[in-house]
Parts: C-alpha cells; sequence; structure tokens
C-alpha cells in the first residue's frame, strides 16, 4: 500500500543531511487515534495534548450524565478521530511555524523507498557541479503579442483573448 511522506529540512539549511532531516508519513496514525493526547504529548504539541485532554475530560463527565451519554462518547470519538486523521498534519504545520521547509512529498510503499528516492536526488544534484540552475522566473519576449501564452487551450490570463 503506498503511502506519502513528507520531507522537511531545518531552517535556513538549504542542504541538509540525512540526519537533519525529518521524515513524516502523512496519513492515518493508529496512535494518536487510540490515544490522543499523550501521543501528541510524545510529538511535543503542547496546546494541542491540552486541548485534547480538556476534550476528552469534557466527554468523559457528559458520558456520566444521565441522559448526555451520546453527547459525550461523540465528543470522545471525534477528538480521536481528529487526532487520527490529522495528527501528522498538525506535526507538519507545527515544524513549518518553527522555519522548517518542507522539501519534498513523496509516494512510495515504504519509508526506506521514499529516503531512497529522496536522498539519490539530492546525490544527483550534488555530483552535477557544471550543471547550471533553471531559470523559472517567467520572463516577457520583448515583441510578444498580447495573448500569445494560453492555459489548456484555452485563452491566455495576460488580458488579451
Amino acid at each position: 500500500m503506498t503511502s506519502s511522506y513528507i520531507f522537511l529540512t531545518p531552517p535556513g539549511n538549504t542542504s541538509a543531511t540525512a540526519d537533519e532531516t525529518r521524515t513524516i508519513r502523512d496519513g492515518f496514525t493508529l496512535l494518536g487515534f487510540l490515544f490522543p493526547w499523550v501521543w501528541l504529548l510524545a510529538h511535543r504539541l503542547w496546546l494541542h495534548a491540552a486541548a485534547a485532554f480538556l476534550l476528552q475530560g469534557i466527554g468523559g463527565a457528559l458520558m456520566d450524565e444521565p441522559g448526555l451519554g451520546p453527547a459525550g462518547a461523540a465528543i470522545l470519538l471525534g477528538v480521536n478521530m481528529l487526532v487520527g486523521l490529522e495528527g501528522q498534519n498538525f506535526r507538519v504545520r507545527n515544524l513549518a511555524a518553527k522555519g522548517w521547509n518542507e522539501d519534498a512529498f513523496i509516494a512510495a510503499d515504504t519509508i526506506g523507498i521514499a529516503e531512497q528516492v529522496y536522498f539519490s536526488d539530492r546525490a544527483a544534484i550534488a555530483a552535477s557541479d557544471d550543471a547550471a540552475a533553471p531559470d523559472w522566473q517567467n520572463k516577457a519576449r520583448p515583441n510578444s503579442p498580447h495573448g500569445d501564452a494560453t492555459s489548456l487551450g484555452l485563452f491566455g490570463f495576460d488580458g488579451g483573448r
């Protein structure tokens, strides 16, 4: 089964080594589903863990009240599902807020294969010293008529028709 992996590099570092790069699998986490606030604490997501703990406490208290058991169970299940489905995204967003860069998104069967693909690409770039970096800037041609650029065979977005 193919999973997606996000590779993050430390802030201000363009050529991160394997020890500095963080790899996070994008998808459902079973431990986050079963033990939400503990999983969040283990990944240093303090505010998320406090919110999950508080919501689970409220859900547990509601389950003890007569007639409010289903509402409490829904809150507990909702917290578990949220952390199970979005826990990895919380980790990525937390690192991005600290300045980490999302460098690559690779789909692979295992994390080992994803790391091989990621680091083989880095080795090929480092080995080619004489290769010039492509110029990705969109530079207008001086004698180009308006409406020359098209998107999917449709009209261009530069105002021409």
